[in-house]
């Protein structure tokens, strides 16, 4: 199993960070050693004083699939959740000022935090509102109506350079609101009024 992110894919949180919107989408990768379920305990690595929280609508894979036209993405998956992509900010803007590479603010240890999955009959998912609220006030509301690219084009760009294969999560991107996080925030992710994870920090 692998995870695929996308970066910038909200308008408005590239411009909260001051990124370019970009042309084609961003992508990075996180282990498996990232993923972090609902209900865990999240401890803030020593390595960052500007840790934020990224929520994000997330999409399943349930067949594998390489070089998948837009129109026949939908084949590709039946399940979505909501996510939190961990972003050691400080150390994230360090890398990118000396050109390096993200992993280190990104793919670290439980930085991917992963909510239930549910199948996507339930949902409309080209209009879908989702939410984050820290101490249980809203701090990031998006619609994937939204989104620079959407999940069926996403699946499509990212087939080109990674074969996808059953069980591998994308994570399709963050709207603006992101923020940091303290010891004992306690963050819930809902899609429309449905909570799929909840999480303490510590």
């Amino acid at each position: 199993m692998k995870i695929i992110c996308v970066g910038r894919n909200y308008i408005n949180h590239a411009q909260e960070l001051h990124n370019e919107i970009p042309e084609e989408p961003v992508l990075f990768l996180k282990p498996d050693t990232s993923v972090i379920k609902s209900r865990e305990e999240f401890y803030i690595p020593e390595f960052t004083h500007d840790l934020h929280h990224e929520v994000e609508i997330l999409v399943k894979i349930s067949k594998a699939g390489k070089y998948i036209q837009p129109e026949f993405a939908k084949n590709y998956y039946s399940e979505i959740s909501l996510g939190i992509d961990f972003t050691a900010r400080d150390l994230q803007n360090q890398l990118k000022e000396k050109g390096l590479p993200w992993e280190k603010s990104k793919a670290f240890d439980h930085s991917a935090l992963i909510g239930k999955f549910v199948s996507t009959d339930n949902f409309y998912l080209d209009n879908l509102n989702f939410s984050l609220t820290k101490n249980g006030k809203i701090q990031q509301e998006g619609n994937t109506s939204n989104m620079i690219f959407p999940i069926d084009r996403l699946i499509s760009y990212i087939s080109q350079f990674f074969t996808l294969k059953t069980g591998d999560i994308i994570f399709t991107g963050t709207p603006a609101g992101v923020s940091k996080v303290e010891e004992n925030d306690f963050l819930e992710g809902f899609i429309e009024k449905e909570k799929f994870f909840e999480i303490w920090i510590k």
